[in-house]
């Protein structure tokens, strides 16, 4: 059965159809079998270079956040508390799908329990709406330091930021717990094969032999009113933040101000401008082959994890200047 394909990550959905995998007659599979790139299998080791350069990038500049964040009094503030969640994030997105590519892309491990795919299914569908709130609560950092700036300290606490995190997590963990247990409650009778190198969540539910059009409308739901009113929420947030800053009376003030929220304003578009570029594929490239989506599809997903240190690390000056005090302390 066609599902609506809907995009943010949430999830990430390619649609296919079921001739596009072989069938078989059974009945609740135990395990399903990860094709990788359906169509490349031959190329699976060149593809898997700049895939795991992604995951290198990605693991070492988080955790590089998350150590400049600790050691680094100055840093201890609303703002990276909120790029911390953001790492965090990333990490997890990251280690809960790219080891299993790597395994198929290296040693043609391509089967993955049931249980462990809708897991895995899990972390990437909350990772998105994770970050999207993140985002929401970074956008309302920059707007309280800009736009009220002696509200700051006393509006976003240790406390604050702590009851936002937790608040961020709890409606991921709530918005996103339907998908799998809508997935396990699913008869499975078709195949067990999945035309993608991880669980992609569309990717499952075709597989099931049942009506699967709640998931389509919960699925829409959710692009609507959890990531759309985000992103919304942050378009009105920056449009408050460029109206302040273009009243600002010197020059210096203003590229002082757009500096301090440009690395943000950069993360934003790596979320947001690549889901409407899939999003765009779904609807007018309907003739592009199976693997070009797959292919596109994944560098979508992995793309953030290691944008967001690199963009943070060089746009951010504390950030920047504490890492470079790190390397010129070790390399004396």
């Amino acid at each position: 059965m066609q599902e609506t394909p809907f995009c943010l990550r949430v999830g990430h959905l390619l649609p296919y159809s079921m001739s596009d995998s072989n069938t078989t007659d059974f009945t609740n599979p135990s395990t399903f079998i990860l094709l990788g790139i359906p169509g490349l299998e031959a190329a699976h080791i060149w593809i898997s270079i700049p895939f795991c350069t992604m995951y290198v990038i990605a693991i070492f500049g988080n955790f590089t956040i998350l150590f400049i964040v600790k050691v680094e009094p100055s840093l201890h503030g609303p703002m990276y508390y909120f790029l911390c969640m953001l790492a965090v994030t990333d990490l997890v997105l990251s280690t809960s799908t790219l080891p299993k590519m790597l395994s198929i892309f290296w040693f043609n491990s391509r089967e993955i329990d049931f249980s462990a795919c809708l897991t895995q299914m899990y972390f990437i569908l909350i990772s998105s709406v994770l970050e999207s709130g993140i985002l929401i609560a970074m956008a309302l950092d920059r707007y309280v330091a800009i736009c009220h700036p002696l509200r700051h300290s006393t509006t976003l606490t240790n406390a604050m930021v702590a009851k936002i995190g937790l608040a961020v997590l709890l409606r991921g963990i709530i918005v996103i717990l339907p998908f799998p247990i809508l997935a396990r409650l699913w008869p499975y009778c078709r195949t067990n094969v999945i035309p993608q190198p991880y669980c992609a969540h569309i990717a499952v539910v075709n597989l099931a032999c049942a009506d699967t059009h709640v998931s389509s409308y919960y699925g829409l739901f959710v692009l609507l009113f959890v990531m759309g009113l985000d992103g919304i929420f942050i378009a009105v947030s920056y449009t408050q933040i460029l109206r302040v800053i273009f009243i600002l009376p010197t020059k210096d003030a203003w590229d002082k101000t757009l500096g301090t929220c440009g690395s943000h304003l950069f993360v934003i578009l790596a979320f947001y401008i690549p889901s409407l570029i899939m999003s765009l594929m779904h609807r007018f490239a309907q003739n592009v082959p199976l693997h070009f989506h797959v292919l596109i599809g994944n560098v979508y997903l992995f793309m953030p994890p290691m944008l967001n240190p690199i963009i943070y690390g060089v746009r951010t000056k504390q950030i920047r200047d504490r890492l470079l005090r790190l390397f010129t302390h070790t390399g004396a």
